[in-house]
């Protein structure tokens, strides 16, 4: 089971793990707390979340996370195992059997990344007119593309997969790798290739971004054993300990605007690399920093895109702060070009995500008229409501009464109003028929989707929030194909409709199980009047 051990070790940090036993500050590079076994005088427990690893010198213990809970809770191995792997949501049946096998084939695949890799380096160092496009219209030095490990995918179709055979390598393993397309001819063509790396700095994908016209402007790594969009931060593995030493982050849109960023002197920067943000992309920059600051481009999609980000993190108890301006540019990467000094400037100006929004809510009305008060006052009220910090929420509610010429009753009076007329759940009017398991499956991936990806709209849903990180990455499939285009209110409809479809679905299912009931009763009068009680109690939940 060393492949399943080590995906657990991937998704739980030790300083998450231990953090729940015992209070853990940090001291530095490590965590330092109070011994769980209670024989030292002062805090002599150390955590090294660099190296995964704890030690405990009073008591003369150490080890992994797994050690950990076998010695604090005094289970075998196993056990510790299985307990652990429902925390990181992996499925231990799925690594049952030839686990031996699994971890041969993914070590392949990163010697085929790696090899792949080289290669790209090479392409890029004999084609001139790639390397002017590289070094002087993306402006980038030699040091930026040896950090980056920038490479070029030559136009043909199957240069690298021929190059890669010549090596030993098969089709399949390539194909495992994200590096063939369907035709089995190489995926990148006439692209220049940005890696992904994975915490230990190996290969573990590309985003690779076309040289001159064609479509699409930036082609990804599908999903593979390797790379899971839905946890990967691009520019991480070159940031982290940047991060760690100045003690914050800068989230920034594309790729190219956090290798821009670096360039420029501002390593702190990271992206989700072309994916929404999630919670599991905030909980993996918040075990590193509490100084979280979002650098989205200035436009609507931009704003819509950091409103989600705040949602999201004030679920999770985090604050955030927003670098904007750009003197003029409409991203990062354009200032960057004009004046890295600029951006500098930029990032240590930020302000409190709360500000930000409530001021572009601000831009959008007008507040001195009657109707205005009421849609800003609207608007800047569910922000608000979503801060978890009672004294936090207070300031904001101080902050937008003066705004408003307004008392902080009179907000209180209309948050009370607006929860009163909250329409429940069965306020749509939807045409009434049996919906096949093929629908409600629909039902329930829509669902799904807009909990985890439509921000505050995610919180009409009650839904259990799914874990399994395949499945997450599929609902962002659907959220981006149907709903991407939906405004917040848009989202909120819909995820009323789709959770009054799916409640009659769920009520139909049990009226048809009990209709069964109801054919097997046969002479028992009692109980099937009994049965028929509660056949017709659910059709009026119907009507």
């Amino acid at each position: 089971m060393q492949d399943a051990k080590e995906e657990i070790k991937a998704r739980l940090p030790v300083e998450d793990v231990v953090g729940q036993y015992i209070e853990l500050k940090r001291a530095g590079r490590t965590l330092k707390g109070r011994s769980p076994w209670g024989v030292d005088k002062t805090p002599s427990f150390m955590v090294s979340p660099d190296k995964g690893i704890w030690h405990d010198f009073s008591a003369n213990k150490g080890g992994d996370i797994f050690t950990f809970v076998m010695e604090v809770e005094g289970i075998s191995f196993r056990e510790a195992m299985e307990k652990l792997a429902q925390q990181a949501g992996v499925e231990l049946k799925q690594y049952s059997g030839d686990d031996q096998k699994v971890a041969k084939h993914k070590t392949r695949m990163k010697e085929a990344l790696e090899l792949a890799t080289k290669y790209y380096q090479f392409c890029l160092s004999k084609n001139k007119a790639v390397c002017e496009y590289v070094f002087y219209k993306r402006n980038m030095n030699k040091k930026t593309v040896l950090d980056f490990r920038i490479g070029y995918a030559p136009k043909g179709k199957d240069n690298l997969i021929k190059f890669l055979k010549s090596k030993g390598f098969t089709l399949t393993e390539l194909k495992d790798a994200g590096l063939v397309n369907q035709y089995n001819g190489d995926l990148f063509k006439g692209r220049m290739m940005i890696p992904f790396f994975d915490n230990s700095e190996n290969i573990i994908g590309y985003t690779g971004r076309i040289v001159g016209e064609g479509e699409p402007k930036y082609l990804n790594t599908p999903e593979t054993l390797l790379f899971n969009k839905s946890r990967f931060i691009f520019g991480l593995a070159q940031a982290k300990e940047h991060i760690r030493r100045s003690g914050y982050v800068v989230i920034v849109e594309g790729n190219m605007d956090v290798i821009s960023s670096h360039q420029a002197g501002v390593p702190e920067a990271v992206a989700t690399s072309g994916t929404a943000m999630t919670e599991q992309h905030l909980k993996i920059l918040n075990r590193l920093t509490d100084d979280i600051r979002l650098a989205y481009d200035g436009d609507e999609a931009g704003v819509k895109a950091a409103e989600r980000a705040i949602n999201l993190a004030n679920n999770l108890g985090i604050n955030l702060k927003i670098i904007s301006g750009y003197d003029g540019a409409k991203d990062p990467d354009e200032l960057i070009q004009k004046s890295p000094e600029a951006w500098q400037k930029c990032v240590e100006r930020c302000e409190p995500a709360i500000d930000w929004l409530l001021n572009k809510y601000e831009e959008r009305v007008d507040i001195y008229s009657g109707p205005g008060k009421k849609e800003y006052s609207d608007i800047a009220m569910k922000l608000i409501e979503s801060i978890p910090d009672a004294v936090e929420r207070k300031h904001y509610m101080n902050m937008v009464a003066e705004k408003l010429e307004v008392s902080v009753s009179d907000l209180e009076e209309k948050k009370v109003e607006q929860k009163e007329k909250k329409p429940h759940l069965k306020t749509i009017k939807t045409e009434k028929k049996k919906i096949t398991s093929d629908e409600a499956k629909k039902l329930r991936d829509s669902l799904e989707a807009i909990l985890v990806y439509g921000g505050a709209a995610g919180g009409e849903i009650r839904l259990e929030f799914p874990e399994d990180e395949t499945r997450i990455s599929e609902l962002e499939l659907i959220f981006e194909k149907e709903f991407s285009k939906y405004d917040e209110e848009q989202l909120k409809r819909e995820a009323r409709f789709l959770m009054d479809r799916y409640n009659e679905e769920i009520i139909q299912s049990e009226i048809d199980d009990l209709t069964k009931e109801l054919e097997a009763a046969e002479e028992d009068d009692e109980k099937t009047a009994k049965i028929l009680r509660k056949i017709q109690a659910l059709r009026s939940k119907l009507n």
